[in-house]
């Protein structure tokens, strides 16, 4: 094949993928769910395996001990954030009250300082934007939950998901060998390595990711409730969950706990000590839990991390939230490969009066 009629064969493959996820978006979800959930699991088991146990037994320990432990978080934790939730959302407008009552003087003594043509026309551009801005976020979640909870869709999870899950995660091992026994011979080593470095990219993002915001979510709950937070508990675990998304969790986290604390403290020590967990929560997350759970060498920058969750949001719903990060990894490996056969091509010149540069390094760096 020529080079052309190669570009045309993908083209055509990647537009015709994510035309049939697009059709068959209201059936994935399981399927998927179930194949994050096997690749999750893969290096557990094949621990399990390298120490003699057979690959079906690991697989059936490991699955069961999984879904036993989702159950109970499912019944035990959920109604206890559900209830904090539902308490924080019907005190919601008291903290409204006093925090209204305890900032107004600041609030108005700067406003004293603004000419009032000026306060007007950032009033009116305010409300504007916030309309725009809920209105955005509305039609985010309704495609979210209208693509994931529906009735059919819960019940395929939970019926479905596991009986995948088990499947792939009993045969990944041969399902990658006998993928890797369709390469091209001639571009096998290529793929290979990009499937390693996309491997590294969601090994690192996904396993290291999650495990980083499971530790942080208990340890801004527990923090938050032992200084006395209203709520801590809800608040500390959401924050955790939602630092997936970068710096949006943190930030979320951080306006709501203080904004709390404000309402329920005032200006005392017990609001310096709700921003001291969220201080000492950011300083374990830098120094300790990414470092040793998620390393350097990611390569998923934080803007297009957030920018493919929302898009796949946007798209697919729930389906695409779950895609976004393995398909950002992908056309991030398949783009550094690109730029490195650039670099190595005659196009690029690396004559003496034009030192090799290799922006690649540049980026990581």
């Amino acid at each position: 094949m020529t080079f052309r009629q190669q570009a045309r064969f993908w083209l055509i493959f990647i537009v015709g993928f994510f035309v049939l996820i697009w059709l068959f978006s209201g059936i994935l979800l399981p399927f998927v769910a179930g194949m994050a959930i096997a690749y999750f699991l893969d290096p557990l088991a094949d621990r399990l395996e390298a120490r003699g146990i057979n690959r079906t037994i690991a697989t059936t320990i490991i699955t069961v001990l999984f879904f036993l432990i989702f159950i109970f978080v499912l019944l035990l934790i959920v109604p206890m954030i559900g209830s904090q939730l539902a308490g924080f959302l019907e005190r919601l407008p008291g903290y409204i009250d006093t925090l209204r009552t305890t900032v107004a003087p600041y609030v108005q003594h700067i406003i004293d300082r603004i000419a009032p043509e000026t306060l007007e026309g950032i009033s009116d551009s305010v409300k504007g934007q916030t309309a725009n801005a809920i209105k955005w976020v509305g039609n985010l979640l309704t495609n979210v939950l209208s693509g994931g909870l529906a009735l059919l869709n819960f019940l395929s999870l939970v019926f479905i998901t596991p009986v995948v899950a088990f499947y792939l995660l009993r045969d990944w091992d041969k399902i990658v060998a006998k993928i890797d026994g369709y390469l091209p011979r001639r571009s096998a080593e290529d793929i290979r390595q990009c499937a390693r470095e996309i491997d590294e990219t969601l090994a690192g993002f996904v396993r290291g990711q999650a495990t980083v915001c499971i530790l942080l979510g208990l340890f801004y709950a527990l923090g938050l409730t032992a200084v006395g937070l209203e709520f801590g508990f809800v608040i500390g675990l959401m924050t955790g969950l939602v630092s997936f998304v970068p710096y949006f969790g943190m930030f979320a986290g951080f306006a709501v706990g203080m904004g709390v604390a404000l309402a329920q403290f005032g200006v005392s020590v017990d609001l310096a000590l709700v921003a001291l967990v969220f201080g000492a929560g950011q300083v374990m997350e830098g120094n300790f839990l990414t470092p040793k759970l998620v390393g350097d060498k990611v390569g998923l920058h934080a803007v297009w991390v957030m920018f493919a969750l929302l898009a796949g949001g946007a798209v697919f719903g729930l389906l695409g939230v779950m895609l976004a990060v393995p398909v950002a990894a992908v056309i991030g490996v398949l783009v550094r490969y690109g730029l490195r056969q650039y670099l190595d091509s005659r196009l690029y010149d690396h004559g003496p009066d034009n030192p090799a540069y290799d922006p690649l390094k540049d980026a990581e760096n």
